[in-house]
């Protein structure tokens, strides 16, 4: 173990204790808090009322204009017309008033003409004949004092004077233009127009003159304003009509006063209003800060607490989480100052991805993308330029979406090795996302300044991905981590190791490839990483390579040396290649995992086959002495290997193999293995091998498929394959 090893065990070491955990997010919080400190201390600038500014002010934060607000409230609120309503009542009332007058006439017509056969057909043999002057007083008492006093004597006269007939052509016809007109909107200018109206209306009447006089001066009795301001709705609308304007606000980065710009009353007063001119310094912003920090990491505290349950993996994680948090704040806080200092837009360049691929190839996808919102958060407050106190969220949303662009890109198989290539197709995805912000911002630039952009973000996607490389054999030597890349690097056919399988042991690297597909399939079903399965069979027999021709798959057309072997001796050269196989990786320095799966692969299973040989000469024999010493699995990788191990050789071995018998084979090797305790000491659930054993029944029926005989072969007496 190296040195840088050595430090970090013991850094790892002090982690199990709740106190240096709380520490080190505390040491964090405090490193992040010193880096963003400047960007929200309160700008206080130095201005005069009707003097030139000496600078471009930019509003550090959104605030109200009230007093602009309020005049827009005023001119909105005069601009509003008084509202005037119709009283619809008003019509029917003076129709219901001249009906009744008619219907008052008529009464009287038939009351005091005893000799006159009415419409009912009978003659009114109670009353006696009237003057016109008493009708006209018997018409006055029918109605009341205040409709007396507005019609005029003439038209009493005319009413009594008239036969029936008339009258009742007369009514209808004044109903109706009465109605019409008082139907319409009749404001207290139009009340004459609408006496013209009505008259005109009953022009057409078919009767005598004096009836048509009196019809008209009813009407034009009956025609009054119908149309009145009304307070309360007036002052609805214009309630309506305030609570409808938007406050003026001055907004976050707009600029107040440009240099050299006069600072006039208003501009003084909105100066005054985002807070330049305030001599009294604030802390709400390093507050602000605080609770930000402690909110982010309380967050990050409770998910490493809580949510990874093996401890050495725990601290390993926290570890490096905390070390590439370190140095993507401080690459983050250089870039800013930079573009401070240039007056420019430099901040694209900044390599945010690099954390992101990063975790993402050495721990897991879900603190890549916590790592990415966390800096994507800070970034929004560190690249807010020459105004403390503004957030810049533009760049928050660069720094995320490059970074969940990274993280899925690695996620493709293909590119897991290939992190150069991976940079270049984040540099035109960043591209296109930088100008899609310039557009959606409708910024005009010169055709040199696209360009900057341009170059800006490819130089962001190349570095991130250049750090990436540079950084990670770092991280791999100082934690011991077994990264995708190293995988895909141990997976070379051209291996040392590889190639002396493949050399001194056939059979034993066919075997190991076969175990490869079927193991890796099985593990990526269950969420466990396949690639280091994959990768672990190819080693897990390594140890064949000193006695190859002592295991059954490297025996062609030669005899089994172990048919005159001793049970015993040929125990200790089968149980011998699992401890070989650990220590010749060893030697070679291979990582961990990989040693393991060598040595645990087996667990500690009995051999049967010599265990029951040895049992026929010797009674006596022990079980525990023809058992592998183990270790049992751990990981659940080791677990699936060892399954796929034993049944790959099982399945081979079989005459005639059908899906049926490659099911029950599969299921009795599980069962045997889990009545054993193989699995014990590992974390894998019953579905997790139920889903193994539907992975690796699919994988074998595909391999050992079903052979076809061709009628030609039964002529020659063989079988042709497919």
């Amino acid at each position: 173990m190296n040195r840088i090893q050595k430090f970090f065990t013991k850094i790892k070491g002090l982690l199990v204790h709740r106190f240096f955990q709380v520490l080190l997010f505390i040491i964090l919080g405090l490193f992040a808090y010193g880096l963003m400190f400047s960007n929200v201390k309160p700008e206080k600038v130095e201005v005069e009322l009707f003097k030139p500014s000496e600078q471009t002010i930019r509003s550090t934060k959104t605030v109200e204009d009230t007093y602009k607000t309020e005049q827009e409230k005023e001119e909105i609120s005069k601009q509003v017309a008084d509202v005037y309503s119709l009283k619809k009542e008003y019509a029917k009332n003076k129709v219901d008033l001249i009906s009744s007058i008619f219907d008052s006439a008529i009464e009287v017509n038939k009351e005091t003409d005893p000799d006159k056969e009415h419409d009912d057909g009978k003659e009114n043999k109670k009353g006696t004949i009237k003057t016109d002057a008493q009708k006209v007083s018997i018409l006055k008492e029918k109605l009341t004092d205040e409709v007396n006093k507005n019609i005029e004597e003439s038209v009493f006269l005319a009413l009594v004077q008239a036969d029936e007939d008339e009258l009742k052509i007369a009514k209808d016809s004044t109903i109706t233009a009465v109605n019409n007109v008082m139907s319409s909107r009749i404001a207290a200018s139009d009340v004459e127009n609408a006496k013209k109206k009505v008259v005109e209306e009953l022009g057409y009447m078919s009767i005598n003159s004096d009836m048509k006089k009196a019809s008209n001066s009813l009407a034009r009795t009956a025609i009054i304003q119908n149309v009145f301001f009304d307070k309360d709705k007036t002052e609805e609308q214009r309630r309506k009509a305030v609570e409808s304007v938007e406050p003026i606000r001055i907004l976050q980065g707009q600029i107040i006063v440009e240099e050299n710009q006069l600072v006039d009353r208003d501009v003084y007063r909105q100066l005054e209003l985002a807070g330049f001119l305030n001599t009294e310094s604030t802390i709400y912003p390093y507050i602000g800060l605080l609770l930000f920090i402690f909110l982010t990491f309380a967050a990050f505290y409770y998910f490493f607490y809580f949510s990874i349950s093996k401890k050495d993996n725990k601290y390993n994680q926290l570890l490096i989480f905390s070390l590439v948090f370190i140095l993507s704040m401080a690459t983050m806080k250089t870039v800013s100052i930079l573009a401070d200092l240039k007056n420019s837009n430099l901040e694209y360049i900044f390599p945010g991805a690099m954390a992101a691929m990063l975790i993402k190839i050495l721990l897991n996808d879900k603190l890549a993308v916590a790592m990415i919102i966390l800096l994507g958060s800070y970034g929004t407050i560190i690249f807010n330029g020459d105004t403390p106190g503004n957030l810049d969220f533009s760049m928050g949303l660069y720094i995320i979406f490059g970074g969940l662009t990274a993280i899925i890109i690695l996620s493709r198989p293909n590119f897991k090795s290939k992190v150069l290539v991976a940079g270049l197709l984040l540099s035109l995805i960043n591209m296109a996302f930088v100008f899609s912000l310039i557009f959606i911002m409708d910024g005009h630039y010169t055709r040199m300044e696209y360009l900057y952009y341009a170059v800006a973000a490819i130089g962001s996607g190349v570095g991130s991905a250049v750090l990436t490389m540079g950084l990670l054999p770092f991280f791999e030597a100082g934690f011991g981590i077994l990264s995708s890349i190293k995988l895909i690097e141990l997976s070379n056919p051209n291996h040392p190791l590889l190639r002396k399988i493949l050399i001194e042991a056939p059979g034993t690297y066919h075997h190991s490839v076969m175990v490869a597909n079927l193991a890796e399939s099985a593990c990526e079903a269950i969420g466990s990483n396949g690639l280091l399965a994959r990768v672990g069979s190819y080693y897990h027999d390594i140890g064949k390579t000193k006695r190859p021709h002592f295991f059954i798959e490297n025996q062609m057309n030669v005899e089994n040396p172990h048919d005159r072997l001793p049970p015993e001796t040929s125990r200790d050269i089968i149980i011998a290649h699992a401890v070989d196989g650990g220590e010749m990786l060893r030697s070679h320095k291979f990582p961990k995992e990989i040693v393991d799966i060598a040595e645990q692969h087996h667990g500690t299973t009995l051999l049967k086959f010599f265990y029951h040989k040895a049992k026929k000469q010797d009674d006596a024999t022990l079980e525990s002495a023809y058992r592998y010493p183990g270790p049992r699995a751990i990981m659940k990788e080791v677990a699936v290997i060892g399954i796929a191990d034993s049944v790959e050789a099982a399945v081979r071995s079989m005459q005639h193999p059908t899906p049926e018998k490659i099911e029950e084979l599969v299921s009795f090797i599980i069962q045997d293995r889990i009545q054993d305790g193989q699995f014990d000491e590992c974390d894998i659930t019953m579905r997790e091998l139920s889903i193994v054993k539907h992975s690796l029944c699919e994988s074998l029926n595909g391999i050992f498929h079903s052979r076809i005989e061709y009628p030609e072969a039964d002529k020659l007496g063989q079988k042709v394959k497919e």
